[in-house]
């Protein structure tokens, strides 16, 4: 009995010399270590146990949103951003259209017009059980650090895309932002008005923000090389060229066509229905809205084969931006002269889309819909309307939004998806 209890006093001596070996050396290394000392220290036990790093915040991993983005992220998950309430917003708009002349074209920039009413720009939109991240600048830019975002579409795709480069820039005259266009043959051919898109890049976070003009999203091919006035075939199965060619340099792109899916536009462009190489004819899909559909359904589904090897890259399908004639067209008398904010109410409450065509291309695909249909459809006092440069002419824009504006509204719903 003796014998085993001196066996386990000896034991315990030792097992207490040994502790004292290991944890007093290891105290005194922590009291004499500085706080990025024992952050790398840490860093260094995580990585040993494949738990990650510690950024500043020590409950926050590097690569992570913080906790705050992190619990907005899985709230979101399931959001449906379409459905929500237009809230006034004191922090509207996010930039001055008196000061963002650099990138905002003069035909929409409002606050250059005879217009003396601009109250459309202090809402902004709120999801219903959803939790909108700060949208801004800085914020953008470090989100899509080392990325680029690019929109292919018609003019209200250039809308957004101003309207993206304008909060970018926080409006301000920016002499750092390169143009890129280059890179991506976005140069101005001989005797053009304009090249066919934009491409800005900002040095200090390398985010290239672009534009390419396709009204129609699909390949257009020369029929009649020698006629002076040569007609086009519109591919409706196969998409833009500018597509094909750059799709592997985008990390977001967001895409959108509708309205010039019309006789007079065909007619103007030159414009003829082709589908599996050959003329659509008299059939089924002679029919605009068919073709258009045909389109949705072919690029949403010729993007989520590329996405399929390229799972980093986020796709958007933006729903159709709502006209707001009434008493005719825009050729015909139609005017749009609301001054007053939300007069045909502020809330969308439906689960579908207004813009089904659109709903339904993506469906069993990866590419998402951007849904700003109905959304924008209350906000009939935000566009340009009779408000010009020049003198009136009679004819009303109730297509194309004022700037800062509704196309703002779009950006940050992309904001908060990506």
């Amino acid at each position: 009995m003796k014998g085993g209890f001196l066996h386990r006093l000896l034991v315990n001596k030792l097992c207490f010399v040994l502790l004292a070996l290991l944890v007093v050396p290891i105290v005194i290394l922590l009291l004499g270590t500085t706080q990025e000392q024992l952050r790398v220290f840490s860093q260094g036990f995580l990585q040993q146990q494949g738990l990650g790093h510690l950024g500043d915040n020590a409950s926050a991993p590097v690569g992570f949103a913080d906790p705050a983005e992190r619990r907005i992220t899985r709230r979101n998950k399931d959001c449906n951003y379409a459905k929500g309430k237009w809230l006034a917003d004191e922090k509207r708009p996010l930039y001055s259209g008196n000061e963002c002349k650099q990138w905002l074209s003069k035909m929409w920039a409002c606050r250059m017009m005879q217009r003396t009413d601009f109250f459309y720009e202090t809402y902004r939109w709120q999801p219903h059980g959803c939790e909108m991240p700060e949208f801004s600048g800085p914020n953008f830019l470090k989100r899509m650090k080392n990325k680029t975002l690019a929109f292919v579409g018609d003019s209200l795709g250039r809308q957004q895309f101003q309207s993206m480069i304008c909060i970018a820039t926080g409006g301000k005259y920016s002499p750092e932002v390169e143009d890129v266009g280059w890179k991506y043959g976005l140069v101005k051919a001989p005797g053009a008005l304009r090249p066919d898109g934009w491409a800005y890049r900002f040095p200090g976070t390398n985010t290239t923000i672009l534009f390419y003009w396709s009204a129609s999203l699909s390949e257009l091919e020369t029929l009649n090389t020698t006629n002076s006035v040569t007609s086009y075939a519109l591919h409706l199965d196969r998409p833009v060229t500018f597509l094909k060619q750059y799709v592997h340099s985008f990390d977001v792109l967001v895409l959108n066509t509708g309205h010039h899916w019309n006789r007079g536009k065909f007619v103007g462009n030159h414009w003829e229905l082709y589908a599996d190489g050959k003329p659509v004819g008299k059939g089924r899909l002679a029919d605009l809205n068919r073709a258009k559909n045909l389109t949705l359904y072919s690029i949403a589904r010729w993007v989520d084969s590329e996405l399929a090897s390229r799972p980093q890259m986020k796709a958007f399908l933006r729903t159709m931006s709502p006209r707001h004639f009434v008493n005719g067209d825009w050729n015909t008398g139609g005017s749009c002269g609301s001054t007053v904010p939300l007069s045909n109410g502020s809330e969308v409450l439906q689960d579908h889309s207004n813009d089904m065509p659109a709903e339904h291309a993506v469906k069993g695909t990866r590419v998402k819909l951007l849904d700003i249909t109905a959304i924008s459809q209350l906000r009939d006092e935000g566009h340009i309307s009779n408000r010009t440069l020049r003198a009136p002419t009679g004819i009303h824009d109730c297509l194309h939004w004022c700037l800062p504006g509704i196309p703002d509204m779009w950006n940050e719903l992309l904001f908060a998806q990506l």
